[in-house]
This record gives structure tokens, sequence and C-alpha cells, in this order.
């Protein structure tokens, strides 16, 4: 730096010309400036080691010249001074963003509270009046300084956090315009261009509702999740809207239009959008995938009903070949009836009564197997679950009896209605009493019989229960117990549980085993209340 005092001392040059007064790595940099050469010496003397570098000028364009090429971190700055006094010195330092964070404190004999006001509007912090002190000249530097040095930290450190939020914009996929209480585009993220075909400069001063269009919608979502926002300061969101990109090809996406506070005034907000095109894509195959799925465990619990009545239907032939013979029987009777004379009319309306009898129970028997072996609708109704119980207790009632087995049904006087398929839920508890009756065959507590009942469980769910007294489950199948193919039996399948386990979860509720402390398993499901 070229000094302008060429009466100045040797230290004073050595500061002038560019030497350190202190060995310190970068001493901080302090700029005299004063058309008096007495003021600038006794300056120097009083800033001289304390580890400043100081840089000194005479005038103010010689001030202005080595504040922009020294960049200092503080002038000490006279004011009356030829050509360019101080106050323009100063208003041009501030004026100029290369020099506008350097701190200036006026040096001036002017003490006028007017003249001290105008210097502070210039953009200096501090005042020393003339004569000065060196203590008080040495105070007010190094606070100053110390100020300095914070602002500029803070100021770093505000570089630092506005780099990193950039990086974070810019590497998030959601799009994001940001746009002021005017609905104005005020920024733009590169995912926000890339989704709509703008370029930030296109985007950014343009208004939010030309640059974001929902296509093909009487309802502009964009419009109206904007005004919504700027009127209420409210924060609102849209599942699925259709944008328009610049090429007007579509893509789905979501929406969310957030606020900015400034203090308590709105400034504007934040529109968020994100590109659901491919998750869309995704949720329909996977819908279509479960939904085919449903459809294969429909046919798998069909197979399995069908299976049942395979292996029961040597015992539902004899019950129905029961009441067909008692229906020939009673013909026959009522043929004999009609050839006597006189005819017995009383005796021949008893046996046509026997015979409808007879028809109605083997037609029950028949529609309870068709009801169940049928392939109905997966569909929901409100019912009566002990009545449902009941039907199944009928159906078992041929494997009991071939297995000299008794049912006993334990049912809750007052149960609320259930919400489920009848027909599946008759599947898992015929196939829960099946195993029980099989489990029991050769066992000692055959004898006690198998017990179903229903009980409320709480304001949700009502509970159905299958104990048995057969020889128990084996050592650790609980964890196995109802994983498909897993089976005990020598000619099982391993689907039976399996599908229960499916069966009461599609409804809701849960099926679980426990082990009798007197021997034997109890099954239990859930069901949900109607």
């Amino acid at each position: 730096m070229n000094s302008e005092n060429p009466g100045q001392t040797s230290a004073a040059l050595n500061d002038t010309n560019g030497q350190d007064t202190q060995a310190t790595d970068s001493p901080e940099r302090i700029l005299l400036v004063d058309d008096n050469p007495t003021n600038l010496q006794v300056l120097l003397q009083t800033l001289s080691g304390r580890g400043y570098k100081l840089l000194v000028a005479k005038n103010g364009e010689s001030a202005l010249n080595i504040a922009h090429k020294g960049k200092p971190a503080l002038v000490l700055l006279d004011i009356m001074m030829p050509g360019i006094d101080g106050y323009e010195v100063c208003r041009r330092l501030k004026e100029d963003p290369e020099t506008s964070d350097i701190t200036v404190i006026f040096l001036s004999a002017l003490d006028d509270t007017r003249d001290k006001v105008k210097g502070l509007e210039t953009g200096a912090v501090d005042f020393i009046s003339k004569p000065f002190q060196a203590e008080e000249v040495i105070a007010r530097v190094e606070t100053q300084l110390k100020i300095h040095r914070l602002e500029q930290a803070l100021s770093s450190r505000n570089r630092q956090l506005e780099a990193e939020n950039q990086r974070i914009l810019e590497s998030m996929s959601e799009g994001i315009f940001g746009f002021d209480a005017e609905g104005t585009i005020i920024f733009a993220n590169p995912a926000a261009c890339h989704m709509t075909g703008l370029s930030e400069t296109e985007a950014v001063g343009a208004p939010l509702t030309d640059m974001l269009k929902p296509q093909g919608t009487a309802n502009n979502a964009v419009a109206s999740l904007m005004d919504k926002m700027l009127t209420t300061g409210e924060s609102g969101a849209e599942d699925d809207v259709l944008i328009a990109n610049r090429s007007g090809d579509a893509f789905d996406c979501e929406l969310a239009c957030n606020p900015i506070f400034s203090g308590e005034a709105l400034n504007g907000g934040v529109m968020v959008f994100r590109d659901i095109t491919e998750k869309k894509r995704q949720q329909a195959a996977l819908d279509k995938a479960l939904e085919e799925l449903k459809v294969q465990q429909e046919k798998v619990t069909h197979v399995s009903r069908l299976s049942t009545m395979g292996e029961m239907a040597a015992g539902f032939a004899h019950e129905v070949n029961q009441p067909l013979t008692a229906i020939s029987n009673y013909a026959q009777v009522s043929q004999r009836l009609m050839k006597r004379e006189p005819l017995d009319t009383e005796s021949l309306i008893e046996a046509m009564e026997k015979i409808s009898s007879q028809a109605r129970r083997a037609g029950g028997i028949i529609s309870r197997i068709r009801s169940f072996v049928k392939k109905p609708d997966h569909c929901l109704e409100k019912v009566d679950c002990n009545r449902l119980v009941q039907d199944v207790v009928r159906l078992a009632e041929v494997d009991a009896r071939n297995n000299g087995i008794e049912i006993h049904s334990e049912l809750a006087e007052t149960l609320p209605a259930v919400r489920v398929d009848p027909v599946q839920i008759q599947q898992v508890a015929l196939n829960l009493l099946r195993n029980g009756m099989e489990a029991m065959r050769d066992a000692p507590g055959k004898t006690e019989g198998i017990r179903i009942s229903t009980v409320t469980v709480n304001d949700e769910f009502v509970e159905i229960a299958v104990k048995d007294r057969g020889h128990g489950l084996a050592e650790g199948a609980e964890e196995k117990l109802f994983t498909p193919f897993y089976t005990t039996k020598s000619d099982g399948m391993g689907i039976g549980l399996s599908v229960c386990m499916s069966i009461i979860q599609t409804h809701g509720g849960k099926l679980w085993a426990d082990r009798n402390p007197e021997g034997g398993t109890t099954f239990s499901f859930t069901l949900p209340i109607a």
C-alpha cells in the first residue's frame, strides 16, 4: 500500500508499507484517514504494536482506493477533509458491495449532535471527538473490531447455511416454488423446473398459477390452495392432481402449500409438488396382485371346503339314506292303505305327514351341504353368531356320531351380531371341530366330548372357542401350527389350519391355540362385532 504521509516514523512507514506490527498469521487491517499529518502520527503511535496492520491515507479519494485494494476491517475516518469529505467517503464505502461490511468510526472536532447523527446515518458505527485520548481510541477500536469479527463469523455461517440449504433444495426430488404475497414466483428449485419443463428464468417473476397448471379439471387445485393459504395463513394439501408440463404432457402429483411468515406478517408461501405417476403405477400393480391373491385364496378356501365334504361324504350319505328309506317305507304303507275298503283316511294322512317330515329332514341335510360347498362371492353379512355355530354343529354331528363323540355347545345368551362371511366362518369352526374330534378318536378324554363356546370379549370382538380332550399339540408345534403344508396327520395336506388363519385374518380377527392343563387343546378365534 502507498503511504500518504512522508513524515511518518520508521515504524509507521513499516506499517504503511505492508509490514505487520506483530508477527501474526492474519493481522486485522485498520485504515487511518486524516488530512492532518500530526493526527495520523498520533494514531499510528497509539495503535502500533497491538497486532494490527495499519494503512494510512490523507484524503478521501486515497482512502477509497486503499479501502478497495486493502479491504481493511475498520476505518478511522476524519470528517473535515479537502475534496471528498468523510461523510461522502463513508457513504460510498457503504454503497459499494465490496466495501459495505467495513466498520467506520468517525474522528472529528465537530461535536454538534446533528453532525454525529449525520455521520451515523451515512453508515458509521461510532464517533470519536477530537482531541482524542489514546485509551478511548484503543477501547473503541477493539470493541468495534470484536463486533466486526462476530458479524463476519455470523455472515460466514449464514453463507454456509444458505449454501447447505441450496444444496438440499437442489437435491430434492420434490418440486418447490416459492411465491410472494401476490402469488408471484420468487424461487424455483431444479426439480420444479425439470417437472414443469420451465427454466428458472422463465419461472421466477411469473404468476404461480400460470407456471403450475392442473390439466382437465374445472377446479384449479393450485389456485385454490394458494388463495386459501394467502387468505387464512393455513397450510393445505391435495393428494392427486393432474399437472400439465410445458410440453402438454401430464403427470400425477401431490400438492402441499405452506405459508411463510416474517414475524406475524404473511410474506408468501411455498408450493411443494411430488410426481406420483410411478407411485400410482406401482399401487395399481400392487392392487392387481392383491386382487389376484384374493381370488387364489378364495379358490384354495373353496377347495378346502370341497375336501372337507369329500371326507364327510360317507357319513352324509348315511344321514340322507335314513330319511329316504323312511320315505320309501311310508310310501309303500300309503299304497296299501289306499287299496283298503273302506279307505282309512286318518292313517293315510298320518303316513303322508311322515313322508313330508322325512323329506324335509333329507332336504335340510342336502341344503346345509350345498350351502357349505358352494362358491359364493366373498361378502360380509350381519350374522347371529350363535345361530351360525348351531348350523356348524348340525354339520359336524355326522362325524360326531361316527366317532362316538358328543358335541357340547356353551353359547352366551346375549351375544352381539358379527359382520362376517358366514360360509367361511362355518368352514373355520367345522374344521376346528373335526380336528378336535380326530385328536380325541382314541384318547382317554373322548367320553367327555368336545365343546364349542361363544363369549363377548369386549366392545369390538366376540370369541368362538373349540375345546377338545385329545392328545394335545406336538412339542414345538405352536410355531408351525398355522404354516401351510405343516401337518402331523399321515394322510393330511396341511392346508386346513393355514386356510382358517387366512380367513380369520381377512375378517380382522385372530386365531390361536392353547394347551389345556387337563389335556387336549383349545382353538380360539375372534370376530368383529357388527
